[in-house]
C-alpha cells in the first residue's frame, strides 16, 4: 500500500509540473526550468553521499577503529544481500544516524556518536537494520526524483508569478489565463509540491521501519531505539544541520512540535511505535 501511495503521489507530483508549466506564455519556460531543477538533482544525486558527509564532518571507520558497530552493519547486509556499506561516525550529542548512496553497490551509512551513547547493542541493530532497508529498497533514488519534480515546480511557481505580474500571463499568450488564477495556481501547486513530497518521505519511512523491524528480527529494537532518539533529539537537537538533508535522518534532526509538526519530514514516532508493536504482537 505504501509502495502504491508514493507510486500515486510521484504521478500527482508530474501532473502539477505538466498542468502549472500549461498556464505560462509557452513551453519554453517550463521545459528551462525542468532542466535547471533536472541538472541540481542530478547532481545531488551522483555526489548526494560526499556532499552530505562533508556537511556533518563525517570520519569513515574501519572494523578495528569501530569493531561492534562495523561487525553489526556487515551482519546485516549479509542477511539483506546487498553490498557491505561504507561506515561513517559523526561527533554530535544528538543521537541519529542516516544512509546515503545512489545504490546498493555505493551505500553509506553514518551514526553519531551521540546514538552510540544511548542505545543498547539490540537498539542500535535495529536503526541500522532500518537503515540497511532504505540502502536495499533504493530510496536515495525515489526521494531524488521526488526532489526533482518538487523543484522544477516551485521553480516554474515562482516564473508563473513573476511573468502574471509583468504580462506574462494575459489571455493573448499561449497556454496562458487571468492573472489571479495563475498566481493562484502558482501559490497551491507550490504548497501542493512542498505536501507530497513531505508524503514521499513518510512512506518511506513506514517502509523502511518495516523492512529494517524485519531485517532485524525483532520490531521491538528499533521501536525502543525510536523512544530514545525522540527523547534525546528533545534534549540535543540538531540546531546547526541542513534543512535540506533531514529526509535522511532515521528522525527529525530537529525538535519541532506543534503545529510545526505537521510539516516534519518524518511521520509521528508514537505511530511509528505503535506500528512497529503491532508487528512484534503479531509474529
Amino acid at each position: 500500500m505504501n509502495r502504491f501511495k508514493t507510486f500515486f503521489l510521484m504521478t500527482v507530483l508530474t501532473v502539477i509540473l505538466v498542468g502549472l508549466g500549461s498556464i505560462i506564455g509557452g513551453q519554453s519556460g517550463a521545459m528551462i526550468a525542468f532542466m535547471v531543477a533536472l541538472v541540481m538533482n542530478f547532481i545531488s544525486y551522483w555526489f548526494c553521499d560526499r556532499i552530505v558527509l562533508a556537511m556533518y564532518g563525517a570520519k569513515q571507520v574501519s572494523e578495528q577503529d569501530a569493531p561492534a558497530l562495523y561487525r553489526t552493519v556487515a551482519s546485516l547486509a549479509q542477511r539483506a544481500s546487498i553490498p557491505m556499506p561504507k561506515v561513517f561516525l559523526i561527533e554530535s550529542d544528538s543521537p541519529n544516524a542516516f544512509a546515503t548512496g545512489r545504490n546498493p553497490e555505493h551505500g553509506v551509512v553514518a551514526v553519531t556518536t551521540g546514538i552510540m551513547r544511548i542505545t543498547t547493542d539490540q537498539e542500535l541493530e535495529g536503526v541500522l537494520a532500518h537503515e540497511l532497508s532504505h540502502i536495499k529498497h533504493r530510496d536515495i533514488l525515489i526521494q531524488s526524483v521526488a526532489a526533482t519534480l518538487a523543484g522544477a515546480i516551485t521553480m516554474i511557481a515562482s516564473w508563473a508569478r513573476f511573468a502574471a505580474f509583468f504580462g506574462g500571463g494575459s489571455d493573448d499568450d499561449e497556454g496562458g489565463g487571468n492573472i489571479l488564477a495563475v498566481i493562484l495556481f502558482s501559490v497551491i501547486a507550490a504548497f501542493a509540491a512542498m505536501l507530497i513530497q513531505l508524503a514521499i518521505s513518510r512512506s518511506r519511512e513506514y517502509l523502511a521501519d518495516e523492512g529494517g523491524a524485519s531485517l532485524s528480527g525483532n520490531p521491538l529494537y528499533l521501536a525502543g531505539a525510536l523512544r530514545k532518539l525522540h527523547a534525546g533529539i528533545a534534549r540535543n537537537p540538531m540546531n546547526d544541520a541542513n534543512p535540506s538533508t533531514a529526509p535522511l535522518f532515521i528522525m527529525n534532526p530537529f525538535s519541532a512540535g506543534g503545529v510545526l509538526s505537521l510539516f516534519s519530514t518524518h511521520p509521528p514516532v508514537e505511530e511509528r511505535i505503535k506500528r512497529l508493536e503491532e508487528m512484534a504482537y503479531h509474529r
